[in-house]
């Protein structure tokens, strides 16, 4: 696995090892997965961290408890020089949907606007490795509910979850990058830019201490956050074993609403969401759909669609023949084009000019376009 991007703070951060209980759980979050839910259960029940900690110190080797308080000095320290700011399950601001669920994070370490955990959120979740239509389909959703106040959640990672979230950041919304690694880690290293994007006006947030390398345990296990921050997940394109699935499961066993976009049938790339609209998930065929599942105002009069979708309400008008030949959710070449559409290959040049001037098309690598 590539190494991924370490981020620097210069700002100055408050000294966390002189907060005890903050200290104590950290210590607790270094736990074993198992006692990490027993911690929490205890603690919504009333028990105060400094005892907790000290319970589980006895049941562990003296060493071993000595190590453990040891490593979470360290996290603190490493986190205050970055500017990583961590929001315990104890304090007020910690996100309520999320502390509700089994298994909460007993520390978050975030780092960016930390208030944007106060507005209603929806992941937005999908393949890695998604066909344009499920790239262009993530962010067109994630930008109208941007613009309805909805907080876009997701992972950082390729395809979809980058998707979503450039989504929501072009139209001066907010979002929230869940990672499975520290905070001060940003993987893919590629998505660094995006990430320093996020922390202006969202959210780069992590369960794991400063300075963990991305793991392939952590990122089954970071779903679970994605989906308990979230009213709603949708899922725009996932195979049959897409991790994206694992998100799906775990918001219903959150009491979460479940929503998923149909795709392709042709390409295989959407088995696992065509799965979960056969096991009764809610389609999504434009973002008032997710409005309607969540209970909120939708504009009926304008319901906005996204690529390659046809309008409920409305009968299709008749379309270029080489707009037809552009089939949604498909990449095609000038060859395929022309012999679709029957028009010369001679005057199909200025004619693709002309539609992507008009935004219908996009040129993409090779040669290809796709519907816009």
């Amino acid at each position: 696995m590539e190494p991924g991007v370490r981020l620097h703070a210069s700002r100055t951060v408050v000294d966390m090892t002189s907060n005890s209980s903050l200290s104590d759980l950290i210590t607790l979050s270094l736990l074993p997965i198992s006692m990490r839910r027993a911690a929490a259960e205890r603690l919504r029940a009333g028990a105060s961290a400094r005892s907790l900690r000290i319970a589980f110190d006895q049941e562990r080797a003296a060493g071993g408890a000595l190590a453990l308080q040891a490593r979470a000095v360290q996290a603190s320290q490493r986190a205050a020089a970055c500017g990583l700011t961590p929001l315990p399950f104890t304090d007020p601001a910690y996100p309520a949907a999320l502390a509700a669920i089994a298994d909460p994070p007993l520390v978050l370490w975030t780092r960016g606007a930390a208030h944007v955990l106060e507005r209603p959120a929806v992941a937005l979740v999908g393949s890695r490795a998604a066909s344009p239509y499920g790239l262009a389909v993530a962010e067109h959703l994630a930008r109208d509910l941007a613009v309805r106040g909805i907080t876009i959640v997701s992972g950082l990672a390729r395809g979809v979850d980058s998707a979503a979230h450039r989504g929501a950041l072009a139209a001066g919304g907010t979002t929230i990058a869940v990672l499975g690694s520290g905070a001060d880690i940003i993987y893919p290293a590629e998505h660094s830019a995006l990430a320093h994007d996020i922390e202006g006006s969202g959210l780069l947030m992590s369960e794991l201490t400063p300075g963990t390398p991305p793991l392939p345990i952590f990122f089954p296990l970071r779903n679970r956050i994605i989906s308990g921050l979230s009213r709603a997940v949708v899922v725009v394109e996932a195979g049959e074993k897409s991790g994206s699935l694992i998100t799906a499961r775990l918001a219903l066993d959150q009491g979460r609403d479940v929503l998923a976009v149909p795709g392709n049938v042709l390409s295989g790339r959407n088995r696992g969401a065509h799965g979960l609209l056969r096991d009764g998930a809610k389609i999504v065929e434009d973002v008032d759909d997710i409005l309607e599942e969540l209970g909120l105002p939708v504009k009926v009069s304008n319901r906005s669609q996204f690529p390659g979708s046809v309008s409920k309400r409305e009968t299709a008008a008749p379309e270029d023949p080489i707009l037809e030949a552009v089939v949604p959710g498909e990449a095609v070449d000038l060859d395929a084009i022309a012999e679709r559409s029957g028009v010369k290959p001679a005057q199909l040049l200025p004619r693709l000019f002309d539609l992507e001037l008009r935004g219908l098309i996009v040129r993409i690598g090779g040669g290809r376009f796709v519907r816009s």
